[in-house]
């Protein structure tokens, strides 16, 4: 009984230090920004749950955020309960990215690069029907952002735990 634990005691052991090594690897090749990437779906998630939640339910202490925007809060109120509908899904999109950029998926990677492509999309809107000023603003930046998503390096480290996972599911 005595060896057998030992030899189970030297197998958790070789897998922790295993476990420490690629985790030091990957920390290695992430590429600068990933994690604020991340983190950013996941401050765009929580923007978007408080703008449902007082879209939907009036009068909670989490609307005085909107003092930040009280005219954006006046036009989406007028919208009704549907707004906090579409702020509801917005909130789950962005949690579902957040969860699939930091786990390294693929799907993560699309959804993610697909909701920074419909937000430059819609800064473009903007700027042509005449908010020049901030529509300019945001297709610089969701640029620079789609810019940097699309990367070989960003998208190779993404991908390469995609390729990983596809390989397992043919076996």
């Amino acid at each position: 009984m005595q060896a057998g634990n030992g030899v189970v005691g030297e197998f958790a052991r070789l897998e922790r230090a295993d476990r420490r090594q690629t985790m030091s690897e990957d920390q290695a090749s992430r590429p600068l920004g990933f994690t604020a990437m991340g983190l950013f779906f996941v401050f765009g998630a929580t923007m978007a749950a408080d703008a449902a939640i007082t879209l939907l339910d009036p009068g909670t202490v989490l609307d005085g955020l909107w003092a930040l925007n009280k005219a954006g809060h006046a036009r989406l109120a007028g919208l009704g309960k549907m707004a906090g509908l579409g702020f509801a899904v917005l909130s789950a999109t962005l949690a579902s990215a957040s969860v699939g950029w930091f786990r390294r998926r693929y799907w993560g990677w699309v959804l993610g690069t697909t909701i920074i492509a419909i937000n430059a999309a819609g800064d473009l809107v903007n700027l042509v029907i005449g908010e020049r000023w901030k529509g300019a603003v945001g297709v610089v930046i969701a640029g620079l952002v789609l810019v940097y998503m699309t990367r070989d390096g960003v998208r190779s480290y993404v991908g390469a735990r995609g390729e990983i996972e596809n390989k397992d599911i043919a076996r």
